[in-house]
Parts: C-alpha cells; sequence; structure tokens
C-alpha cells in the first residue's frame, strides 16, 4: 500500500499504478480516499518511469547527463527497479 500512495503522489495515474506494482486501480482508489491523499498540484510535468534490472540501473546512473536538473526515486520491484523521473527546473 505505502508504494501505491509513494507512486500516486508522484503523479502517476490509478492505472499506471496498477500496470506496476499490480494492485487493482479501485484499490488503490480506494486507499487514497480512506488516508485523504491529496496529489500535489504538478500540472507542468508529469513523472516517467522505467524497470531496469540491476545492472542497467548502474549504467543509467553512470551518465551524468541524465541527472541533471532532474528529480528521481529509484524502488525496489521484487528483482528489478523502477526509476521514476521528472525533470526538476523548468524555463
Amino acid at each position: 500500500m505505502t508504494k501505491a500512495l509513494q507512486l500516486y503522489l508522484e503523479g502517476l495515474s490509478y492505472r499506471e499504478i496498477e500496470r506496476i506494482i499490480g494492485v487493482s486501480h479501485v484499490t488503490v482508489s480506494n486507499w487514497v480516499k480512506e488516508y485523504k491523499i491529496s496529489k500535489p498540484n504538478h500540472t507542468d510535468y508529469h513523472p516517467t518511469y522505467k524497470i531496469y534490472n540491476h545492472l542497467e540501473l548502474i549504467e543509467f546512473l553512470k551518465n551524468k547527463e541524465v541527472l541533471k536538473g532532474a528529480g528521481m526515486i529509484i524502488t525496489e520491484l521484487g528483482d528489478k527497479f523502477m526509476l521514476i523521473k521528472w525533470e526538476r527546473f523548468k524555463d
């Protein structure tokens, strides 16, 4: 449940969360209502996410250009890792 709520707060939709963690979008919606979670206003961006294995994640993070001006969260999903990324600074 915690991971689903974290993803919701990062801007992912109920259906995106369903696809990522395998919990029904209706269940996620019910959790959001039950705990009175309010999604912050992120109208100027939408986070992107990608699933990596350990070696792919290491290779991705070696490239400093992908880290510039971006916010990221990395979370473990079984034997894989999910990276959520959004642009931190906009002109």
